[in-house]
């Protein structure tokens, strides 16, 4: 009896390690939740740095690799939000995918690039082919960037058949990543 009970409990714990390692397709939550400090180090990071606007800056970390995306006024501030990002503890690669803004736009420009914005967003909410939280999407002058990491290439590839689907998209720019397992 103490040897079936032994090797119940011997089994369980195995069980429960199982779970709560990382798999093929997903993080541990370990690995979740370093993932999250690291996001908020780096934002944090671009807050307090006078040269970059981090209001203007998308991050997405995963497995200590840093995403960086959006739309900022100069080649400086995007380098320099590059450099900063490389100096947090914790990052292993910096991918930088931030666009310089190339004009000033109109307010009607700003309010129709949030109106795409939100259709886009909708249309890939509405996809069964992607998963809408993994991605974000900024939109200037027409032109639609989608950043952030997703499970496998088809996933990468169908927002960007869903973003291109949407009236009023000029261009898209996919700086998806797919995840590394």
């Amino acid at each position: 009896m103490r040897k079936t009970v032994v090797t119940l409990i011997a089994a369980t714990a195995l069980l429960g390690m199982a779970a709560c390692s990382s798999t093929r397709t997903q993080r541990a939550p370990g690995e979740q939740i370093d993932d999250a400090a690291l996001l908020t180090r780096v934002k944090s990071a671009l807050v307090s740095n006078p040269v970059t606007e981090a209001g203007e800056i998308n991050v997405d970390v995963n497995r200590g690799i840093v995403k960086l995306s959006g739309f900022v006024d100069s080649s400086k501030e995007k380098s320099q939000a590059a450099q900063v990002a490389r100096n947090v503890d914790g990052v292993k690669e910096v991918q930088n995918d931030i666009a310089v803004k190339t004009e000033n736009s109109s307010t009607g420009e700003v309010i129709d690039d949030s109106i795409l914005t939100a259709k886009v967003k909708t249309a890939l909410i509405t996809s069964p082919d992607t998963k809408a939280h993994q991605i974000n999407v900024e939109t200037k002058a027409g032109v639609v960037q989608m950043s952030g990491f997703v499970d496998t290439a088809a996933a990468k590839a169908a927002a960007t058949t869903v973003a291109r689907s949407v009236t009023g998209v000029k261009d898209v720019k996919n700086e998806l990543s797919v995840k590394s397992y």
